[in-house]
């Protein structure tokens, strides 16, 4: 019976992780959490207890011994495989690595329940959870997020007007490309894709608003 409340404890701190990333819509969710801590939690009770009968059967050879900590060890190489799954690289960002450090802590939590370690797993579930979300409202309102933008502009004081009312804003530009088009009159227009540095707080719509106050500009893309 305490082997299993040890895992079913371990199943619902990682259920617990698991929802706020289900929430998150994240794709590392419930039933990733739920899993990685109850198979933490049950590997570390067949490493403290489940070689009983083996040491029994040599207990008189004094070469035998046992070392649970080998199956923990064996763990925390593992669960980096299914970290490394969640995350993504996609137009030079790097996604998911929030998620997969969740799935890392979740096999931790995991473990500390596997060890009888129950409040230690709680207090460190409840931090995972003021991590995840109190820090999620608090850079809402002060952290910077990513956008990609993309349009056309006929000359290049156009794009110089775009540039200068970005900054007056205080929007940051971390990378600037630009190539020459020609359109169906034959006139020449410039294609200018920006990734930019914008407080959270700021909607995609604020962003369309500042870039649709330069005349003569034709917004393509914003992500």
């Amino acid at each position: 019976m305490d082997y299993i409340i040890r895992i079913l404890v371990a199943a619902l701190l990682g259920g617990v992780i698991g929802l706020e990333r289900e929430y998150r819509a994240k794709d590392a969710g419930f039933r990733t959490h739920f899993l990685v801590a109850l198979g933490s939690a049950l590997f570390m009770v067949l490493s403290q207890y489940g070689f009983g009968e083996v040491l029994d059967h040599y207990a008189d050879n004094l070469n035998v011994r046992l070392d649970v900590s080998r199956v923990a060890a064996q763990i925390v190489t593992g669960i980096g495989f299914i970290g490394a799954g969640t995350i993504i690289f996609q137009k030079r960002t790097v996604h998911g690595l929030t998620t997969a450090a969740g799935v890392w802590v979740a096999a931790a939590i995991g473990m500390a329940c596997g060890s009888s370690m129950y409040i230690l797993a709680c207090v460190a579930t409840a931090l995972v959870l003021l991590g995840l979300e109190g820090m999620n409202m608090f850079l809402h309102q002060f952290g910077e997020s990513q956008f990609s933008v993309r349009f056309t502009a006929p000359t290049q004081q156009h794009i110089e007007q775009v540039r200068q009312h970005l900054a007056q804003y205080k929007i940051g530009i971390k990378s600037y490309r630009k190539e020459e088009r020609v359109d169906a009159a034959g006139h020449v227009l410039y294609a200018v894709s920006l990734d930019l540095h914008v407080r959270r707080n700021r909607i995609r719509q604020q962003m369309l608003d500042i870039l649709s106050t330069v005349d003569g500009i034709t917004i393509e893309v914003v992500e």
